[in-house]
């Protein structure tokens, strides 16, 4: 439904939570790159060589989100409503995802309790996968300013009349692959890691695509030097929506209130998760929701 040629409305099967997603991308917002207000979330956006940048806002009368863009971006409309629509979770049916949670003792009461939680998801993999691997073993926040540092040093420049605070895009796999990243405030070895990967997807040896199945390609990252499960399985949840992807040592989800004091162990969540399929990834939306409650 189209009201003039720069705003389109985008519809969701309610329930929808914006505050999950709010949440979700307040805490990860790269200035210049990102600008969120309390009902709005903006970006700037590159696709098939177009630059430019693009609106989302919550509607309080209706179950839509009116996508407001750039007209340089109206060549490339489908993939930038297609992303969106990804980004924010729009087509996932919640009835179906409550269902199939209703019978499990530790979940039902928590999708119950909470049944609009979505999968908040990257806009560009590449983009995603970058800040899961700066974000090995350091928390958001420390992981969001060495992510940012990327954006200043490597970003290329922006401006826009119509959208002031939008300034950069996020670094190219060419930028990061071959950049000098002295002093960035990551390890020498994930600094090594972090370039291998950009190199690979610069080249085109390695695809950001789920076209041979999530399977194959979390065993494909698996095989690269310094990218365990749980960043592949985060890559898979994050970049690109995959509802059984399931990082099962993510902390997160170890510590979960619903596990008790004492939380439960990787191995025993992975067996676990087993009865979620093919599902998990909204199981991990929900332990996540719980553990930030506390």
């Amino acid at each position: 439904m189209s009201q003039s040629p720069d705003t389109l409305l985008l519809s969701y099967q309610p329930p929808w939570q914006w505050q999950q997603f709010h949440a979700h991308f307040a805490l990860r917002a790269l200035a210049g790159v990102e600008c969120l207000q309390p009902h709005s979330y903006a970006r700037s956006a590159h696709l098939d060589g177009q630059r430019g940048w693009f609106r989302v806002q919550t509607l309080a009368d209706q179950p839509a989100l009116q996508l407001h863009y750039s007209q340089s971006l109206q060549p490339c409309l489908a993939t930038l409503i297609a992303r969106v629509r990804k980004m924010f979770d729009l087509d996932c049916q919640p009835q179906q995802i409550s269902a199939h949670f209703a019978s499990d003792a530790q979940l039902g009461p928590l999708v119950a309790r909470n049944p609009g939680l979505r999968l908040p998801t990257a806009f560009e993999p590449f983009e995603q996968a970058v800040r899961a691997i700066v974000g090995q073993q350091v928390t958001v926040k420390a992981a969001v300013t060495i992510t940012g540092r990327l954006v200043s040093r490597l970003g290329e420049a922006l401006q826009f009349a119509d959208a002031p605070e939008i300034q950069r895009l996020f670094p190219n796999p060419q930028a990061i692959a071959n950049a000098n990243l002295d002093g960035i405030g990551m390890p020498g070895k994930r600094v090594q890691t972090l370039q291998h990967f950009a190199a690979l997807v610069a080249n085109g040896d390695l695809r950001l695509d789920l076209q041979d199945g999530y399977t194959a390609f979390v065993e494909r990252l698996c095989a690269l030097p310094g990218i365990g499960p749980w960043t592949a399985e985060y890559i898979a949840l994050r970049a690109f929506g995959e509802v059984d992807a399931f990082p099962a040592s993510d902390l997160g989800l170890l510590k979960a209130p619903v596990w008790g004091v004492a939380g439960i162990d990787a191995k025993q969540l992975k067996a676990r998760a087993e009865s979620w399929r093919p599902w998990r990834a909204y199981a991990a939306a929900h332990l996540w929701h719980n553990y930030s409650e506390g």
